[in-house]
């Protein structure tokens, strides 16, 4: 069964890949090298079943992801074997991002990722950042809401995806997680893993193959290649693994083992 790891301070345990599902629900404005088609019902229960069997418990979905958490909330047949993460502050709109940070904003987001997804709970909520971090971090309140509703029971975990190291850091000392870039060709937020080991944070690893671009990572084995550099870091929670191909999945999993 694949490898568990405590997420951070929070008492999630996290598999050491976990499921990106933006190709569940979106197919516009992302940057794959590849377009692609949005998989049917089917493939999608058809790819959850392989994830459950090799032990990958983490979903990581959003509202930017289109109809992502709708298709998860329709499709999960058992919604408590599954950490469920998604995102606030991003909404994608007649093909184009639309960013709000404000309170009223995230509670409303939350309140319908809960209806979407249909639970009671969200495992993990996190700030799906513009790029414009620090400003996120100091001059809205946006934490300060996932905080208190993190106290009432609604959330579990709150952290932020950051675009910088400085963000990076700022979400760490004032959350749960922060989800990072990090793969053989880009290295700038190894310090931010490196906190967060140092500190008891999660970090959960975005585009470790480079959203799709594996001829830049190795032109051998580049699926391995990135996730054996990555793993090398010991403050790694989860890396998040976008696909809606179970070879792929399958792949990764060989890849760590």
């Amino acid at each position: 069964m694949m490898v568990k790891n405590n997420l951070g301070q929070t008492g999630l345990h996290v598999s050491v890949l976990g499921l990106g599902t933006v190709k569940f629900g979106r197919n516009s404005q992302v940057k794959y090298p590849h377009t692609f088609e949005l998989p049917s019902d089917q493939i999608i229960l058809e790819l959850l079943s392989v994830a459950k069997e090799f032990g990958i418990n983490l979903l990581d979905t959003a509202p930017a992801y289109g109809e992502s958490e709708e298709r998860l909330g329709k499709l999960l047949k058992n919604r408590h074997e599954w950490i469920l993460s998604t995102k606030v502050g991003e909404e994608f709109i007649d093909g184009q991002s639309h960013y709000d940070f404000s309170s009223t904003h995230a509670q409303k987001s939350i309140e319908r990722s809960l209806k979407k997804l249909k639970t009671d709970f969200l495992d993990i909520v996190l700030v799906h950042s513009n790029g414009d971090d620090k400003k996120i971090i100091q001059e809205t309140d946006i934490f300060e809401t996932l905080s208190e509703m993190k106290k009432t029971g609604k959330i579990r975990a709150f952290g932020m995806s950051t675009k910088t190291v400085e963000g990076g850091l700022l979400a760490l000392a004032q959350s749960d997680i922060a989800m990072v870039t990090y793969n053989p060709i880009e290295t700038n937020e190894k310090s931010v893993i490196e906190y967060a080991h140092k500190n008891q944070k999660g970090i959960f690893i975005k585009k470790a193959f480079a959203s799709g671009h594996l001829k830049n990572i190795s032109e051998k084995n580049p699926i391995e290649t990135a996730l054996q550099f990555i793993l090398k870091e010991p403050g790694i929670s989860s890396i998040i693994i976008g696909t809606i191909n179970k070879d792929h999945l399958q792949e990764a999993k060989d890849a760590i083992e």
